[in-house]
């Protein structure tokens, strides 16, 4: 295993050293197929004699590349839309004539919709297909005829060497061809299709298939005609996907797996059905229920992004619902995605009135809150076939949303709550929140009325055969729509359920996922019989069936956790490896007298409240920075004006610093306390001083109550400011002396001691002036988890699946981690390009939405590494824009400056940056102008579209109040247009510094590529 960047370059080292005899290229997502298409065409894998398993580099291309694809499709006849591929601006604006707006754009060999759009105009057809070219792998897109209104439908073939092929699945998307898959609610199976429309694209996907010589697994998107049988190919996607990974978990059917056993050469008839252990691979699932997609958007974390869904992916995660019809699929789904509703309707803040107008407005543009718009519309009488017009969402779908309206209005009439619309609200999916807000209750009250009525959920089993043949396997959700368990528990053994993380979002990711599973495993090395699962992401190893004893696929939400711990018959849960969610449920669980597994309720609430967590820190003589709590606006702006501003404020129990801000004055001071208080409105906000020109640094621990073992003392490279999450991290640590990091320790031990943590926990640390404070406790597992324990070669949620159990934890050799002699250092990943109008500004509240962790010899070596997985190109010549607001990162940059100006880089500069570096004697500093000044030239505009900047550092003042009550529009839209061209924006003075020294470093060394090593057993 080789932690490495996966390009040409870097690969090509790896097949040196390691000499394999075959390649796949089909399940590391677009970078594998991109980089192997890539290997392919420099005659590496010729050179070293290594054939592709399952399609080939010509198959793969047959499906990446527009024309190809086109003319492939023509081959098998398969119909295609009227397009036309280009390669420069002029060509495309010939097509679009041709063609007649509205034309979409697709870009050749990217992921998501990567740089697409839809363009009306050639104002926006220049935009996107500008944006478009840079995007593609081989410069290219398709110009194509658009079809918001057909319905998008999609088919998973899985195709072996010797010809067999089945259909997986077959998807609907809800909201049709104007919404990219990525970003629709999509159901399986398809819901509006007759026969003759199903057996037609099925044929059509084995087709295509078939001719472009898939062995292994593919996706097939097609578009169809509401009104006719007429169909077009959209797409195929000839690797594992996130449509594969919806798939896989919806039927049951190991896509992955069978697809791996395929390219090394298996067949389908050999291959046995994992679920039912007696059939065939061959053999096509078929459901009993109904699964309902839906993506989670956190576009609330970025104040310019614009919301509208369109053809490109905006979503950062997904969910998926199962239940045995739509309404109760789509609204456990909603629940899934933690967004702070409980259903379609009901919700917390469902009385906000909108006029027609507004919602006719809202459902012709579909942003993410359009299913809500469709039931708003409904309560306002508007018929469904006006709302289809409009939405272009087939009527079934509206049709099974009025359902949920009509039986909402039941509820808000009813007098007295009979059982017999008690259990008709739970079949459509309405939680007890719902049901409770309704009818004037707690869902508490209406969780006993409901058991005292014997109306509980049945579980039920995934199947794939719809009980053709009996299923072997627990993968396991709970449903209304029936009235027998598939299975009971019988046995005595201890049971313990292990809560994951949900879906993914800003904030929680694969790290949580790898914390899932690594302590079912822990759990079940230590003695524990019978571990549980209840998760609902798709794209997790955790919602693997063969991973723990017995899948739920379903909602954290305490109802339902509380469901599956009456059926089971639990002995306890663990809730500190799933993040924030399971976090926020302890207390909640534990008060209805489930047994938390590990560090107590009581223990986790102190830290999470502020007011017990600083009288702890407080007898324990440790600094903090200057706090207060709040529930009045008045004693707020008192405390601001007495410690003075900025201000930090801060809700409890949240994730990833949702609703954080930094506050420079009292306009905002009142703003985002109301934003807080939505956030978390149980719990009081607490107002921290924000102390300026500070460092962070967190460390990753274990403790068994008594004892403690460090994973390692974790550095952030950005400054206090830049949320934890979005900063670069090194290990060991850069800049902090040894009397900083003995004082880390000491504090740390003296905290995890303090609240008796039993499990893992992370500890977060400012650092100003050489004073050590504590910011931050979670007795959770934490995001920078598994990277530390890969550092230090010792699995911490091993570790950790120990003392939750209550065994001592083994002696570790004293600070471990301090003496290896190599770095780590893991970067943030952005994805600032598919959020329209999006700033790539960071700030306190979390903006990533992923990261990559390199090691090296040398701090640069693993810098460079890291920068490049993430997307960065590091030029070895070229050009440097340099713009920096307030004197003070003027003078941080000189230094820089004065770097890249040795080093041979052209320096770039706006007209003060540049004025400054002038008087500070750096010669040969060109002066560039305002892209909203296109009349003086040279002009930003023009040298970003002829890529004559190869990368910008753009610092915007911190000392002043522009950062945050107005940023400099023209600063902005550097940065944004730079994101859209793909070229890198540095906007801290930290990155700055660093990036230049990576490339003073590489013109005279060469990265390391070695592999990791394994972990070590700790006894």
């Amino acid at each position: 295993m080789y932690s490495i960047p996966v390009n040409p370059k870097y690969v090509e080292s790896i097949i040196e050293a390691e000499r394999p005899d075959g390649l796949m290229l089909g399940f590391g997502g677009q970078t594998a197929l991109n980089c192997g298409v890539k290997l392919d065409e420099l005659g590496i894998l010729k050179k070293y004699g290594i054939k592709v398993l399952g399609t080939q580099v010509l198959g793969i291309q047959a499906t990446e590349d527009r024309q190809l694809f086109k003319d492939a499709m023509i081959a098998c006849n398969v119909p295609v839309l009227k397009s036309r591929t280009v390669y420069n601006f002029e060509e495309s604006k010939k097509a679009a004539k041709d063609i007649g707006y509205p034309v979409i754009i697709r870009v050749a060999y990217t992921l998501g919709g990567k740089g697409g759009g839809v363009a009306h105009n050639e104002i926006e057809l220049h935009e996107i297909v500008t944006r478009g070219l840079n995007a593609s792998l081989v410069g290219q897109v398709l110009i194509e005829e658009y079809i918001g209104h057909w319905k998008q439908i999609e088919y998973e073939v899985m195709a072996d060497y010797t010809g067999n092929n089945v259909i997986i699945c077959n998807m609907e998307n809800v909201l049709s061809m104007r919404v990219h898959t990525g970003d629709n609610i999509v159901v399986a199976p398809s819901q509006t299709l007759d026969n003759y429309e199903y057996q037609m694209l099925r044929s059509a996907a084995l087709r295509a298939a078939k001719h472009v010589g898939i062995v292994g697994e593919c996706n097939v998107q097609f578009a169809l005609d509401p009104y006719s049988d007429k169909y077009v190919a959209i797409e195929m996607n000839p690797r594992l996907s996130r449509s594969s990974a919806l798939a896989s978990k919806a039927t049951g059917y190991p896509i992955a797996y069978m697809a791996a056993k395929i390219v090394m050469g298996h067949t389908l008839p050999e291959l046995v059905n994992r679920i039912t252990k007696t059939t065939t691979a061959c053999f096509e699932p078929s459901l009993d229920y109904i699964v309902c997609k839906h993506p989670r958007w956190d576009f609330s974390k970025f104040e310019l992004a614009n919301r509208n869904l369109g053809p490109t992916m905006k979503s950062v995660g997904e969910v998926m619902g199962v239940g045995r019809c739509f309404e109760e699929s789509l609204q456990k789904a909603i629940r899934m995605l933690e967004i702070g509703n409980d259903g379609l309707v009901a919700n917390r803040n469902s009385d906000k009135k909108y006029d027609i107008e507004e919602i006719e407005n809202k459902l012709q543009k579909s942003d993410d809150r359009v299913l809500y718009y469709v039931a708003e519309a409904l309560r306002q009488g508007m018929s469904v076939e006006q709302i289809y017009k409009l939405s272009v969402i087939d009527p079934w779908f509206i049709e099974k949303i009025q359902n949920i309206v009509k039986t909402e209005k039941k509820l808000k009439e009813v007098t007295t709550l009979d059982n017999k619309l008690l259990r008709e609200a739970k079949e459509l999916g309405f939680s007890d929140k719902q049901i409770g807000r309704l009818v004037g209750k707690d869902d508490l009250d209406i969780r006993k009325i409901r058991k005292e009525a014997g109306i509980l959920p049945v579980v039920k089993r995934i199947d794939t055969l719809a009980a053709e043949w009996p299923a072997k396997t627990n993968y396991l959700y709970l449903t209304y729509g029936g009235k027998v368990n598939d299975f009971e528990v019988t046995s005595n053994s201890q049971k313990i359920a292990v809560l994951g993380a949900g879906p993914y979002r800003i904030g929680s990711s694969v790290e949580f996922d790898w914390g899932t599973v690594n302590m079912v495993w822990g759990l079940k090395e230590n003695g524990v019989k019978e571990v549980s699962v209840i998760n609902c992401n798709p794209e997790t190893v955790s919602t693997d069936y063969d991973i723990c004893d017995r899948l739920y696929f379903e909602e954290l939400t305490l109802e339902r956790v509380l469901d599956v711990a009456d059926f089971e018959k639990l002995d306890g849960i663990v809730t500190a490896v799933g993040g924030q969610t399971a976090n926020n449920l302890t207390p909640k669980l534990a008060q209805n007298g489930i047994k938390i597994i590990g560090t107590s309720f009581e223990d986790i609430d102190r830290a999470e409240n502020r007011s017990t967590f600083s009288k702890v820190l407080d007898d324990l003589n440790i600094r903090q920075p200057p706090w207060q709590a709040f529930s009045s606006l008045v004693d707020a702006k008192k405390f601001a004006t007495t410690v003075g501003y900025p201000v930090l404020v801060r809700p409890s129990y949240v994730l990833s610093g949702a609703a954080m801000k930094v506050v420079w004055s009292e306009t905002q001071l009142k703003k985002y306390l109301a934003e807080a208080t939505n956030v978390s409105p149980d719990y009081p906000v607490v107002i921290t001083k924000f102390m300026l020109n500070s460092l962070e640094a967190e460390v990753d621990g274990v403790g068994d109550g008594e004892n403690v073992v460090i994973g390692a003392v974790i550095e952030h490279i950005e400054g206090a400011g830049v949320h934890s999450g979005d900063s670069m991290m090194c290990i060991p640590p850069w800049t902090l002396n040894n009397k900083v990091v003995d004082t880390i320790l000491d504090y740390t031990k003296k905290v995890a001691i303090a609240f008796k943590i039993k499990g893992p926990f992370n500890l977060q640390f400012l650092i100003n002036q050489d004073q050590v404070y504590v910011i931050e406790l979670n007795i959770r597992a934490s995001r920078s988890m598994p990277f530390v324990s890969k550092f230090v070669r010792m699995n911490l949620i091993n570790l950790a699946a120990r003392a939750v159990l209550g065994k001592p934890l083994p002696i570790i050799a004293k600070d471990r981690w301090r003496k290896i002699h190599h770095y780590g250092i893991k970067v943030p990943q952005f994805s600032f390009m598919q959020l329209d109008g999006a700033d790539v500004i960071l700030g306190v509240e979390m903006q990533s939405t992923g990261e990559a962790a390199c090691f090296g010899e040398s701090f640069y070596d693993a810098l460079a590494k890291g920068l490049t997985s993430v997307g960065y190109s590091l030029p070895k010549e070229g050009s440097v824009l340099i713009s920096a607001g307030g004197s003070e990162n003027k003078e941080k940059l000189l230094q820089t400056a004065l770097l890249l100006k040795s080093l041979g880089y052209k320096l770039l500069a706006t007209e003060h940056t540049a004025e400054f570096l002038s008087d500070k004697r750096i010669g040969d500093v060109d002066v560039v102008y305002k892209i909203s000044e296109p009349q003086r030239k040279p002009n930003i505009a023009d040298l970003l579209y002829e890529r004559k900047i190869d990368f910008i550092i753009n610092v915007p003042s911190t000392s002043t109040l522009e950062k945050y009550v107005g940023m400099l529009y023209d600063e902005y839209q550097i940065r944004r247009k730079a994101v859209e061209l793909g070229i890198p924006v540095l906007i801290t003075t930290e990155l700055a510094d660093s990036f230049a020294k990576t490339l003073e470093w590489l013109q005279h060394n060469d990265t390391t590529k070695k592999p990791l090593e394994s972990y070590e057993d700790v006894g």
